[in-house]
């Protein structure tokens, strides 16, 4: 089994920036990607980034890229999301998530992912 925590969430102005956390435990090795997505309330969760646990390969979606990073420290066994510039319309709970598929690329699809961690709230007043 693999938990994941997320934290960093939190208020700020547009234009600000948060970094997200995800502390990953358990069986770690079985991790091959490491995601984030974001559900606003009344949308689907959408994909956001992602990135191989052992290699610097990611992906953003074009809602975001040039202004959020995703890294990740594997001594911590933890996963950023360095959010910059934000926006209102990037208010939502953002989620962790890990995928054990050994892909070509990283999955988009929440479906495709295999742990999710509870949520933390981000929110980007006007």
């Amino acid at each position: 089994q693999v938990q994941l925590v997320e934290s960093g969430g939190g208020l700020v102005q547009a234009g600000g920036s948060l970094r997200l956390s995800c502390v990953v435990s358990g069986r770690t090795f079985s991790v091959y990607t490491m995601g984030w997505f974001r559900q606003a309330p009344g949308k689907e969760r959408e994909f956001v980034a992602a990135m191989r646990r052992l290699s610097s390969m990611a992906i953003y979606a074009d809602s975001v890229k040039g202004r959020f990073t995703i890294s990740r420290d594997n001594a911590k066994n933890t996963v950023y999301l360095q959010m910059n510039s934000l926006k209102p319309e990037d208010t939502a709970i953002y989620y962790c998530a890990g995928d054990m598929a050994i892909t070509t690329i990283p999955a988009r699809v929440p479906s495709q992912y295999d742990y999710w961690g509870q949520g933390t709230q981000v929110t980007v007043s006007s």
